[in-house]
């Protein structure tokens, strides 16, 4: 029933958890994919390899928490790729951090990550569907951007300010045909969370926390995100879409 045939997809953040697991399905539904990949070039060339050679997909080596002269790079990748249908801002950082000890230089990174690459991205985006008189920008944020996360309140902050931004952008150019929704994923099992949950007890205990008891997927998240992407959500228009198997219940 999804069918994005011809359209042309950037996402940011691409080669690895939710990100890849976007390129796959969103791939798989015709599109033509473009992403972005922080630095390992072995792991985009493998996801692309992966998906098949029948499919169109295209990626980039950009990292947003430590790009020199990023507004012009990411300027130069707009117009590389030309016609962006649907804009998938995936790209972002998960970083450790108490409030009180955290430097501004720790608090920067996330933030232009996270924030500041997102709207610059958006920014050079909206013009190109603005002239199509079509558009679907998707924003991964965080349910740690509702309810806030100690020790991460960068991130929280990064994710809360997205959400925020998200609804705006909505009621702003809405009137040109585009949408813009956000997905908001709780606990996610995936390279980011690798860490944290090397300590099964903890994992189990993150497990059992959550309603439906389980954690969620990369895939789990790639689904909505599909869902949001296609003409079955084409009068959502400034959602909050949570994915968190009922552990946050806020709308």
């Amino acid at each position: 029933m999804i069918n994005l045939n011809s359209k042309s997809v950037l996402i940011t953040g691409g080669s690895r958890g939710i990100g890849a697991a976007c390129v796959k399905l969103i791939a798989e539904a015709g599109a033509i994919v473009h992403f972005t990949y922080k630095s390992n070039l072995e792991a985009a060339s493998k996801l692309v390899q992966q998906t098949g050679k029948k499919k169109k997909i295209f990626f980039y080596k950009m990292d947003f928490s430590n790009e020199v002269n990023l507004e012009q790079r990411i300027i130069e990748l707009v117009s590389k790729i030309r016609k962006i249908d649907i804009l998938v801002n995936n790209a972002g950082i998960w970083e450790y951090g108490e409030a009180d000890k955290m430097s501004l230089r720790e608090w920067n990174r996330t933030m232009q990550a996270n924030l500041t690459s997102m709207f610059l991205i958006t920014k050079h985006v909206i013009p190109l569907m603005k002239k199509n008189k079509f558009g679907k920008i998707i924003n991964i944020s965080s349910t740690a951007g509702q309810r806030g996360e100690a020790f991460h309140s960068h991130y929280a902050a990064s994710k809360g300010a997205m959400i925020s931004y998200t609804k705006s952008l909505a009621a702003e150019i809405g009137k040109f045909n585009i949408t813009v929704n956000s997905v908001a994923p709780g606990w996610v099992d995936t390279e980011m969370c690798k860490e944290v949950f090397s300590d099964k007890k903890y994992k189990e205990k993150v497990r059992l926390e959550i309603p439906v008891q389980r954690i969620a997927s990369a895939e789990d998240i790639a689904g909505p995100v599909l869902f949001l992407a296609s003409d079955l959500a084409r009068h959502i228009n400034g959602e909050i879409l949570n994915v968190n198997g009922g552990s946050v219940l806020c709308g």
